[in-house]
């Protein structure tokens, strides 16, 4: 078998079959989005060279601007926390909650497995203000506070839309990142011990750096997925009050599908395929450094 794949010819035909799907089914389509950015029309009107024209109205559509700023500001946000959490949990798990392993993680990832749509509505249902009051309005209103329509204010609806996908995901990155926390080598973390290091200092000195690959894949992995910000949105607030929780997802679908702006949806979701390589990139260089050394 060495020699096999010691041939270029033998590892070449065989590589051919998977690259071939690869670009029939991800890199074509990717081409063919991008010749769509430089033009106008649908499939029903019939499509319109236009050069440059759809990238010009991008940065001169204030609505695609609040969409951007929204989508990043979600992103950094969700990205943050929903990491930090799952960290935080993946951390308790090892330290105090080892004897519970099944349990524990059951309960955790619970979230991860329910249907977006479901959560949506239990959210939608926790933050009511009318026609019937929620709990959270019931126990705001008992606290001395006034009715609020938590989903109908801009700056509400975007702290209730991190707060349910932070619950949704945070069990999925706990498990994750645990997995990563149970490959640290246990001698050297009971030399630590011995030695008499705190629980802080072990993980400052020994678990954050010895975990930081599979913390640095948890970020890009979640800064990827909360660009793409789609489902959860629908589902809660449909992008609003007014267009306060809408990404550029929605917009994208928006334009292409409810208006029928192939090329210039083409040319949002081409900006979004940039913004994700940027930011993958941008990770990737910061945070190369081997701290092991």
């Amino acid at each position: 078998m060495e020699s096999v794949f010691r041939n270029r010819r033998a590892t070449a035909l065989m590589l051919t079959p998977a690259l071939l799907v690869y670009t029939i089914v991800m890199i074509v389509p990717i081409l063919w989005s991008v010749t769509y950015t430089f033009q106008s029309g649908n499939a029903v009107s019939g499509f319109e060279f236009v050069g440059l024209d759809n990238w010009i109205e991008f940065f001169g559509d204030s609505t695609a601007h609040d969409a951007l700023w929204f989508t990043l500001k979600y992103a950094v946000v969700m990205t943050t926390l929903q990491v930090a959490a799952g960290y935080g949990l993946a951390l308790l798990y090892i330290f105090f909650l080892q004897n519970k392993s099944s349990l524990v993680r059951a309960t955790i990832f619970f979230p991860v497995i329910l249907p977006t749509v479901a959560v949506a509505l239990m959210f939608s249902r926790m933050f009511e203000a009318a026609p019937t009051v929620g709990p959270v309005n019931t126990i705001f209103m008992w606290m001395g506070g006034d009715l609020t329509d938590f989903l109908g204010t801009p700056s509400y609806a975007f702290w209730v839309v991190i707060l349910m996908d932070v619950w949704r995901s945070m069990g999925f990155y706990a498990v994750l990142l645990y997995a990563g926390l149970v490959e640290i080598p246990t001698d050297v973390m009971e030399s630590a011990k011995i030695d008499g290091a705190s629980s802080w200092r072990l993980v400052r000195s020994i678990v954050f750096p010895l975990s930081l690959p599979v913390l640095l894949s948890a970020v890009i992995f979640s800064i990827n997925g909360t660009l793409k910000v789609f489902d959860s949105i629908v589902a809660l607030t449909n992008g609003g009050p007014g267009s306060a929780t809408t990404p550029l997802t929605l917009y994208m679908f928006r334009t292409s599908f409810a208006y029928g702006q192939y090329g210039y949806g083409s040319t949002i979701a081409f900006v979004l395929t940039i913004l994700c390589l940027l930011a993958t990139v941008f990770v990737f260089r910061s945070m190369r450094k081997d701290v092991t050394k």
